[in-house]
């Protein structure tokens, strides 16, 4: 997987993230200054959205793209400091043995 924090993101990334939403969100995204970007294959960013809500006060949403990897990303919006912790959690939880079982 690849992860990348945007601290501050600009007005055009934040134009270009909500264009390319997956569908309309079921949860206002407002006042949020950072955004976390996860990129990998479905299984893992399904368990990863889990993850991060669960982790931190974050809104997770999933970005369409195309990929001849059939990779896909997710965009995760809040504050810094649980935008970080929510990626961080992401990480931790991944190196786990056994990320199959069911909590």
């Amino acid at each position: 997987m690849d992860y990348r924090i945007i601290k501050s993101p600009s007005s055009g990334t934040v134009d270009i993230l909500f264009r390319r939403k997956g569908s309309a969100s079921s949860i206002p995204l407002e006042n949020y200054d950072a955004v976390g970007l996860v990129q990998g294959k479905l299984i893992d960013m399904v368990f990863a959205a889990d993850i991060a809500e669960k982790a931190a006060g974050v809104v997770v949403e999933d970005i369409k793209g195309h990929c001849p990897q059939n990779l896909i990303m997710i965009a995760i919006f809040g504050d810094t400091a649980s935008v970080e912790a929510a990626i961080q959690e992401i990480q931790y939880k991944m190196k786990e043995p056994n990320t199959g079982e069911i909590r």
